[in-house]
């Protein structure tokens, strides 16, 4: 394990991290939350965060309800991408909802190719589109549903007798 993971930690968020998730959102979604709405699902909603050495560096917002989970809200920072903290996050939200939910879904843009490939590598699989259901700069745009069955083993080891 390199030095960069061993120094990663998810936490619960708490209002106190509002500043951070903002900021993070601000930097990766075309339409980002406001401070409030993060406020708002602190409430709400399972929040947490991810750090890395200390700084928050992700984060990951879901509900689970009469057995099916949501994902509504996950990203990493850009100067943190491609090490991997996004697939962590959501191996870490997999987990909590494992046992209280059979399954989870999440809606993700169509252009969000990093992510959608990072879904499918974890079990989701496509079964719906939402037409026009994000706002861009300029227009709207489509957003993909995914769901992963939870109770398909998911966890399993790769050790086989």
């Amino acid at each position: 394990m390199s030095k960069a993971e061993q120094s990663v930690t998810i936490i619960s968020a708490t209002s106190a991290h509002v500043a951070d998730l903002h900021a993070i959102e601000l930097q990766v979604s075309p339409s980002p939350w406001t401070a409030g709405q993060f406020e708002e699902s602190l409430r709400h909603h399972s929040a947490y965060v991810l750090q890395q050495s200390g700084n928050v560096c992700g984060f990951l917002i879901f509900s689970c309800i009469a057995g099916a989970a949501e994902l509504i809200n996950i990203a990493v920072a850009p100067a943190h991408q491609g090490q991997g903290l996004g697939s962590r996050l959501l191996g870490f939200c997999l987990e909590c909802v494992e046992g209280k939910a059979d399954s989870i879904f999440l809606d993700v843009r169509v252009s969000n190719f990093p992510a959608i490939s990072m879904y499918a590598n974890k079990g989701f699989v496509q079964v719906g589109e939402r037409r026009d259901y994000y706002r861009k700069p300029h227009g709207r745009e489509d957003a993909l549903v995914m769901a992963c069955e939870l109770n398909a083993n998911l966890f399993a080891s790769d050790d086989q007798d």
